[in-house]
């Protein structure tokens, strides 16, 4: 029986960084079931210098007829070669407020206040007062731009909804323990036309220690232009409200990362699983000017109890 247990990292980071879990062969009408509790600390948003810790679910169900939920994503199983996985999958994508992806403490657009931008000399261009009897007031100094008060340069930005992805998956195995895996998704960003595509390798070790085992992966993911305009471009309207310079980004690499996983088995019943993710940002996506840091961390633990 092979067994990925994926943790539910639920809008903090992409559906595709989790690896879709392995085929696991069950008796008809049988399901395996992890579900618990966990806390990661993960960039506010991709490309962010500022990172926040979040409780959040741990959840991974599949059931013998081949579907499966795994965090936000869920998907089916159809091949029935134990060397090759494949089928449709869908994935849920946070929404991306302008204080962070899933941000619930931000405020709205609406509720910042711009009016300090418009602040214009009492002087006018000639140099003479318009009322030479009274002293000008002194000249208000130019209020800087929202992400430069704040410290987050989202701040101004236009929201970004949850967008339900939808794609397919395709692993193949190289050995027992050595599984190509490729991840395919359509449906992110403002006009709902991003797309990405995440290639990875995944190396399982099962007995590094009793009641142990420890996976790693690397995983490189590319993105369309539609995906990078949305997530790391600055247009126009935002450049008027967020003080960021214009960027219009192309399509390509996104990232690259590594990650290991390590988990625990304190008994039949209850894991321990604990993961950690190093990835930095690429081409378009790196050189914009949303991004405060290139690279960024992601590490995870959590508790969960098999069914």
């Amino acid at each position: 029986m092979r067994t990925i247990f994926a943790l539910a990292l639920a809008g903090v980071v992409p559906a595709a960084w989790a690896q879709t879990p392995a085929s696991n062969p069950m008796p008809d009408g049988s399901s395996d079931m992890y579900v618990g509790l966990g806390a990661v600390s993960a960039p506010r948003y991709q490309g962010s210098g500022e990172h926040r810790v979040t409780a959040l679910p741990l959840v991974q169900v599949q059931w013998s007829n081949g579907i499966f939920i795994s965090g936000m994503s869920a998907g089916l199983h159809l091949s029935s070669n134990p060397v090759l996985e494949y089928g449709p999958m869908v994935a849920v994508l946070a929404r991306r407020s302008s204080g962070g992806s899933h941000d619930t403490l931000g405020g709205p657009f609406g509720s910042l206040d711009l009016s300090g931008t418009q602040n214009k000399p009492a002087t006018p261009a000639g140099g003479t007062p318009s009322r030479p009897s009274v002293a000008p007031p002194p000249l208000e100094e130019k209020a800087a731009p929202t992400w430069q008060r704040s410290g987050n340069r989202l701040a101004g930005t236009e929201t970004i909804g949850a967008r339900l992805q939808a794609g397919v998956f395709v692993n193949y195995y190289l050995t027992p323990s050595l599984r190509l895996t490729n991840n395919l998704l359509a449906g992110s960003g403002r006009d709902r036309h991003g797309a990405s595509w995440t290639v990875g390798v995944q190396h399982v070790t099962r007995a590094l220690a009793p009641h142990n085992s420890v996976s790693l992966a690397a995983d490189l993911t590319m993105v369309n232009r539609s995906y990078n305009e949305s997530y790391f471009g600055v247009s126009l309207r935002d450049t008027m409200y967020s003080g960021n310079m214009p960027y219009a980004p192309g399509g390509g690499v996104r990232d690259v990362a590594v990650s290991a996983r390590w988990n625990l088995a304190l008994s039949p019943g209850w894991m321990v699983s604990s993961a950690v993710r190093a990835a930095r940002l690429q081409g378009d996506a790196r050189r914009s000017p949303l991004v405060e840091r290139a690279n960024n961390i992601t590490v995870s633990t959590g508790l969960a109890y098999r069914f």
